[in-house]
C-alpha cells in the first residue's frame, strides 16, 4: 500500500468514527482531497485507492493537473474523479472555471453568478447538460482576504442565484478564521449548519442540503456539526511542495 493510500484509509476511518459519535452516517459525508501543490503522480495514486473527489484552489494550476490526472487514470482503465473548486475565484478566471469544475464552492456575490451563468450559457459544450452545482461561501469570521457573503447577504445572493439557469445552489461554504479556540471553531461550524437551516425557507433555499465545512486539523469537528464535505490536504497527502 503507498503512503497516500494508507492516508485515505486512515481519514477515512476517522470521518467514519466522527459520524457515528453524533448519530450520522458515514457514507453521508464527501472527503474532498484537496490536491494543491501535489503532483499529478499523487493524485492519481489517491483516486486509484479510491478517493472520488479532488478540490483545486486554483484555476491555473488545476488546468493542466486535470488533464494529466485523467490521462493517466484513462491509461489505467479507471474513471475520473470529481473536480470541486474551492479557491476564491476572480469573475476574469469563470470560462476556465465551468470548464474544468463540477462543484464550485466558492459563489460569494451576484456579479460572479452571473458571470458563471453568461460562461455557461455562451459555452457549447455545455448545452443540455446538467447545471453547474455551486455553494454559496460565507464569511462568519469577518476576514474579507478570504471571500464569503456575509450572512445578512446571503438572501439577496441565494434568490440572484435561484433566477439564473445554469447553476443549481445546493449549500453552503465557509472558511474558519486561524486559530480558533475548539469552542469557537465549534460554534462558526454550528453557525453554518442554523444559516442553512434558516435560508431553507427563503426563495431558492430549499435545495441548501450541503455544509461544506473542515479540513486537515478540524475536519471532525465539522462532521460533527453536520459537514457534508470536508475538505482534506496535507493529511492525505503530506506537506505540500512549495510554491514556484
Amino acid at each position: 500500500m503507498s503512503d497516500v493510500a494508507a492516508r485515505l484509509a486512515a481519514l477515512r476511518a476517522r470521518i467514519a468514527s466522527a459520524a457515528r459519535r453524533v448519530g450520522r452516517d458515514p457514507a453521508a459525508v464527501t472527503l474532498v482531497g484537496v490536491s494543491k501543490r501535489v503532483t499529478a503522480e499523487r493524485v492519481v495514486e489517491a483516486v486509484a485507492a479510491g478517493l472520488q473527489d479532488l478540490g483545486e484552489n486554483y484555476v491555473q494550476e488545476a488546468k493542466p493537473k486535470r488533464a494529466a490526472v485523467e490521462a493517466a487514470l484513462a491509461a489505467r482503465g479507471l474513471p475520473p474523479p470529481r473536480w470541486h473548486g474551492i479557491g476564491r475565484l476572480q469573475r476574469n478566471k469563470s470560462r476556465d472555471a465551468v470548464a474544468l469544475f463540477d462543484v464550485l464552492h466558492t459563489v460569494d456575490r451576484a456579479e460572479l453568478a452571473a458571470e458563471l451563468e453568461r460562461r455557461l450559457a455562451a459555452d457549447p459544450s455545455h448545452a443540455g447538460r446538467r447545471r453547474l452545482e455551486v455553494l454559496l461561501q460565507v464569511s462568519l469570521c469577518g476576514e474579507p482576504q478570504k471571500g464569503g457573503a456575509t450572512p445578512e447577504e446571503l438572501p439577496a445572493l441565494l434568490e440572484a442565484c435561484a433566477k439564473l439557469p445554469s447553476l443549481e445552489v445546493t449549500g453552503l461554504m465557509t472558511i474558519p478564521a486561524d486559530g480558533l479556540a475548539p469552542d469557537a471553531l465549534r460554534a462558526v461550524f454550528a453557525r453554518l449548519r442554523e444559516t442553512a437551516q434558516a435560508l431553507r425557507g427563503m426563495p431558492g433555499g430549499a435545495g441548501l442540503a450541503k455544509l461544506s465545512m473542515g479540513m486537515s486539523s478540524d475536519f471532525e469537528t465539522a462532521i460533527e456539526e453536520g459537514a457534508t464535505h470536508v475538505r482534506v490536504g496535507t493529511a492525505l497527502f503530506g506537506p505540500r511542495e512549495e510554491a514556484a
